[in-house]
């Protein structure tokens, strides 16, 4: 099956839809994330949710949550982590980072995340996890559980500059990941 990126230019309806959650049953999910790893390995993509992809299921794949690896420098890096059907238990804390998106191209936003989530999830074989997240790697699960609901990072962006993937690499060592707080009450723009 081709892998074809949903982006902005042609499916942001699509990619504005709310996921429909995994049905263990059926056991074609599997499948469905061979895709999502395949997609995430050929680029240098942090994370991926499905949607992005095509696939409208509530599922996450988390490839990259180390602000300090590089991926040009280790191709082969691949944290490998699936989320099913994860459910935000709580969030506390505020960061701040100039976030990107393959499916929102040069759209580059500044965006307030959590710096702490507990999350329950269903692992690749079906078993129910919870876990807790901080730091950078509960701001990339944030954008990508937040691709599940519909939301692009550009409309939550308290600020959008279009910069391309390389002068996006230099703006972030000016204006690095930040941690505002890791105890304050999160507060969305929605609340």
């Amino acid at each position: 099956m081709e892998i074809v990126r949903k982006t902005i230019i042609n499916d942001e309806e699509y990619l504005r839809q709310i996921s429909e959650p995994v049905s263990f049953e059926k056991g074609d999910y599997k499948q469905d994330i061979e895709l999502i790893e395949k997609f995430c390995l050929e680029t240098e993509c942090f994370a991926l949710a499905a949607i992005q992809i095509g696939i409208p299921k509530r599922i996450i794949y988390l490839r990259l949550t180390n602000p300090d690896i590089e991926l040009e420098e280790n191709p082969e890096y691949n944290e490998g982590k699936v989320l099913i059907n994860p459910v935000i238990i709580s969030r506390k804390g505020k960061t701040k980072y100039w976030e990107a998106c393959w499916s929102c191209l040069d759209n580059t936003g500044l965006v307030n995340r959590p710096y702490e989530m507990v999350i329950e999830y269903y692992n690749i074989d079906g078993n129910k996890e919870k876990e807790t997240f901080k730091g950078f790697e509960a701001t990339v699960l944030s954008h990508e559980l937040d691709h599940l609901d519909g939301i692009l990072h550009m409309y939550v962006a308290e600020q959008i500059l279009m910069l391309t993937r390389d002068e996006r690499k230099e703006f972030r060592k000016e204006n690095p990941y930040e941690v505002i707080s890791e105890t304050c009450e999160y507060i969305t723009k929605n609340s």
